[in-house]
């Protein structure tokens, strides 16, 4: 046989290759060895049919929280925020630090069947407990120098540093935590993933007196062209839209102009509202990371301890819904982002961030690793609901249905897969 498996009939959308319509798509030995109008089904031993189904570069998510057991019920299992939900890579934002990233490697990354990469964190103790402790993360827990060492040591792993810049920190510690970040990011050549939001409560001794709508114009002069603003759609105080105004912060399109990316970071920021004002404004998200974690995914065991010392429902950001990287695309659909803007945030905007847009990341280019994502696009009347409680209506839906990695198959089955809610 010719092939190895062709998909047959579907909707190719592939930014990188210019393509947008029905087309065959061939994979033989793990890489895509053609796409045309029509290839005849008997020059493949394996033929699948996804005639109505959008088929994708394999989907990257840029904001991921995979470190189980380490980060304790925060981290979920890679495989299944991953090929198990038809994502084929996945970053993992500040999970690992100088300590811990080579039990990261060993323990997650490599036996992942997802692709793994890692956003080291600009702290030493990482993501432990999903950032819970505010106390660990002042400049005197910032190694610069023992992170740009492993930052170094770990080149394929790690494509980037994770940093906060949030009212509950900035008022304990000020700009020094961002300043060392921006300079770990500088020394090891790598963009720094800036979190935007409040996590933290402010303190009861400190700068209670921060301004959150003062910390995005501080933070981002520190930063240079690559780095990346995350959370733009948060509902939390410190973000992209000033509160007192109502209106986008004049700098951040600056940002933009200067090379400053920025990432949708989901999660429990998201908000409908803080959206679409971020929109109006020409704020377009380059990528769209899903910020899936064990505190607002419905989480079921094995995967995270199930016992903890910190109940469940005592956590700030604990929730029972379940999520997905479609889900967070679909929501995209509904603010009236195209499909093409959407496909780019998960194939050929997170292949930039990486820097991996000429190694086959991202793109179904003849030669390129198969990695191939295949969803539903199903057409109705559905419900969406944002973290404050907003409800939007949309009439379209996507849906993992499976994937491909390397040209091996994986179903789209993982317990966190919200269902569909109809209007």
């Amino acid at each position: 046989m010719q092939y190895d498996l062709l998909l047959k009939g579907g909707h190719v959308i592939c930014p990188a290759s210019g393509i947008d319509g029905i087309r065959d798509v061939a994979i033989k030995d793990g890489r895509i060895a053609a796409i045309e109008a029509e290839i005849i089904p008997s020059a493949a031993a394996q033929v699948t049919d996804v005639k109505g189904k959008l088929v994708l570069p394999g989907m990257i998510d840029t904001h991921a929280h995979i470190y189980t057991y380490v980060s304790g019920r925060f981290g979920l299992p890679a495989d299944m925020a991953g090929v198990q939900s038809g994502v084929t890579s996945l970053i993992d934002q500040g999970g690992a630090s100088c300590m811990t990233l080579p039990g990261f490697r060993e323990f997650i990354a490599k036996p992942a069947k997802s692709r793994v990469f890692s956003f080291i964190s600009a702290y030493v103790v990482g993501g432990l407990e999903g950032h819970y402790y505010p106390t660990l993360y002042g400049p005197e827990n910032v190694d610069v120098d023992a992170t740009i060492k492993m930052a170094h040591a770990h080149p394929g792993l790690v494509r980037g540093v994770k940093a906060h810049a949030e009212l509950g920190g900035i008022a304990r510690y000020g700009l020094e935590v961002l300043k060392k970040a921006a300079q770990i990011g500088r020394e090891a050549d790598l963009p720094v993933y800036c979190h935007f939001g409040q996590l933290w409560p402010t303190p009861t001794g400190g700068n209670n007196g921060v301004d959150p709508d003062e910390i995005l114009p501080q933070v981002v002069p520190l930063l240079r062209e690559g780095d990346i603003l995350a959370h733009p759609f948060t509902r939390h105080p410190g973000g992209f839209v000033d509160k007192r105004t109502g209106k986008v912060h004049a700098i951040v399109q600056a940002a933009l102009d200067r090379g400053l990316k920025v990432d949708v970071g989901h999660g429990s920021h998201f908000s409908f509202n803080m959206a679409r004002i971020s929109l109006d404004a020409g704020i377009m998200p380059d990528t769209l990371g899903a910020d899936m974690h064990g505190y607002n995914t419905r989480m079921p065991a094995p995967g995270t301890p199930d016992q903890h010392s910190d109940p469940e429902e005592d956590h700030p950001f604990a929730g029972k819904a379940r999520f997905s990287l479609t889900l967070a695309m679909s929501e995209m659909l509904a603010l009236g982002v195209s499909m093409d803007q959407v496909v780019r945030m998960v194939t050929t905007g997170p292949a930039a961030m990486l820097r991996m847009q000429d190694e086959g990341i991202g793109t179904l280019r003849i030669g390129a690793i198969a990695d191939v994502s295949v969803l539903d696009d199903a057409r109705g009347r559905f419900k969406l609901q944002d973290n404050e409680g907003t409800v939007v209506l949309t009439d379209r839906m996507l849906t993992p249905d499976f994937c491909l990695r390397e040209g091996v198959r994986y179903d789209a089955d993982a317990p966190i897969l919200p269902q569909t809610v109809a209007a």
